[in-house]
């Protein structure tokens, strides 16, 4: 689609840190992130929202998600868990309409606000945690 950022990081045409992307979908680091690792998982093709996502693209949004998820437990991210977020739609916060998923590393203890997260958001080391989760999803692809 014209002028939509995310359809311009899918086709390579608009820079990203990109951590995980195949034939469906693309993922790469949000440039805002609620924690360092925040990351991104976007369909390559457009669609506004979740009513215009076919459900065979959602799941495989999904599944690259949960892969994202589960190589954050791994070092070098190291993290304890993760939040799977979907913001559908203006009303619940949706700025970038083209459908995505934010998979946002959590720490036991790290207080977070998810709504004041919303708000603050940097990660001054972005080229290394990058690095750091493309570490993890190669361990987490390979098994190890």
């Amino acid at each position: 689609m014209k002028n939509c950022v995310f359809c311009a990081i899918a086709d390579g045409s608009a820079p990203a840190r990109i951590v995980y992307s195949d034939d469906d979908v693309v993922a790469f680091l949000d440039i805002r992130p609620i924690r360092p690792g925040h990351t991104l998982v976007i369909p390559r093709e457009h669609h506004a929202d979740l009513g215009e996502l076919p459900a065979e693209l959602g799941a495989k949004m999904f599944a690259a998600a949960q892969r994202i998820g589960t190589a954050m437990r791994r070092a070098p991210i190291d993290a304890d868990g993760a939040n799977l977020i979907i913001n559908d739609g203006r009303a619940a916060f949706q700025t970038v309409f083209h459908s995505h998923i934010h998979v946002v590393p959590r720490r036991h203890g790290d207080r977070i606000n998810l709504a004041k997260g919303m708000l603050l958001r940097r990660d001054s080391a972005a080229d290394t945690t990058a690095e750091r989760l493309r570490v993890a999803l190669g361990a987490a692809v390979e098994g190890r």
